[in-house]
């Protein structure tokens, strides 16, 4: 089975999601990104329809928009 993307950009918002994505699927269900880390996953995530962060991008492609920490352009500025 293909794992679900969780994008995230480290604010505290972002952290509270993944601790409750991590504890809602698993660890093993989940690959966790931080685009703040991570900028050469932006544009994946933009191609994969991420508007803010945190955002969980699921198998089929569904964006699950989780609460907002920040737009896509506060992540790449």
């Amino acid at each position: 089975m293909k794992k679900s993307i969780f994008y995230h950009a480290g604010c505290p918002v972002c952290i509270s999601a993944e601790h409750d994505i991590v504890n809602l699927i698993g660890l093993e269900n989940v690959e966790i990104i931080h685009l703040g880390n991570d900028k050469s996953k932006i544009e994946d995530a933009e191609k994969a329809g991420v508007k803010s962060v945190p955002a969980l991008v699921t198998p089929n492609g569904n964006v699950l928009h989780i609460n907002f920490g920040a737009s896509m352009e506060d992540v790449k500025g």
